[in-house]
């Protein structure tokens, strides 16, 4: 019989960490969202390692993810997921259940939160339009296919890029995979819906040109599409 999430991460703990200064356990099953394919994200701060590192194992049956730090190199990856948008290393730390700690698990969460509600950096005027002109390309390659199978290749990069267009303009964080969905909710349930139903009403049938009209429409505050006198480089 599988092991209790919580047994497992402490025994995981303290088999492989028993010295770090910090350890907490992170994702779906801190959040009770745990599936059967569920794994345990573990954030380990040790200072006796050489360089940062992330690890894959399975052990109590089950999946185990490792992120390990020193008590300097965490804010490394703050500011790098601050940069790109993504807030991982923080939200695992903010949600977190601390399992082991020196004193130093305290400042790291209140550094993680303060991230989170700070926001990502914002983008420039380049960074949107730079944006603008990678969606208008998707768009014109949408509007000129024939061929349906290209099409749901298309609308899936447009969706991702969609996404982070209309994150990061508004300064909010952005998703990967599942999170897409979660990141737009948290930001605007209503856009959201919106969204997932022009998605979903082109794979289920088709239409390309609802789907169209909503991309156009988040392009439109900005300036709509670009492609006229966009140039990078020159």
């Amino acid at each position: 019989m599988k092991m209790d999430a919580m047994e497992a991460a402490k025994k995981f703990i303290s088999e492989n960490y028993p010295d770090c200064r910090v350890a907490i356990l992170a994702g779906s099953v801190v959040r009770g969202e745990e599936t059967d394919q569920s794994d345990l994200d573990i954030v380990i701060i040790d200072d006796s390692i050489i360089s940062p590192y992330r690890e894959s194992v399975i052990a109590y049956q089950w999946m185990i993810e490792t992120f390990v730090n020193t008590s300097e190199s965490y804010r490394d990856f703050f500011e790098k997921d601050s940069k790109r948008g993504r807030p991982s290393l923080p939200q695992m730390c903010v949600e977190g259940i601390v399992f082991q700690d020196d004193g130093l698990a305290k400042r790291i969460k209140v550094e993680a939160e303060k991230l989170l509600m700070q926001g990502p950096e914002p983008w420039t005027r380049k960074d949107i339009d730079v944006k603008r002109y990678m969606i208008t390309d998707l768009l014109f390659d949408l509007e000129g296919s024939t061929n349906e199978k290209e099409d749901l290749f298309i609308v899936s990069s447009l969706s991702i890029e969609v996404h982070e267009f209309i994150l990061r303009t508004n300064r909010q964080w952005v998703g990967n995979s599942k999170w897409i969905v979660r990141a737009l909710r948290n930001y605007s349930p209503e856009l959201c819906e919106e969204f997932v139903k022009v998605y979903a009403s082109f794979y289920k049938n088709g239409d390309k040109q609802s789907f169209i009209e909503f991309v156009d429409r988040m392009l439109k505050p900005y300036g709509g599409r670009l492609f006229q006198g966009f140039s990078i480089g020159k």
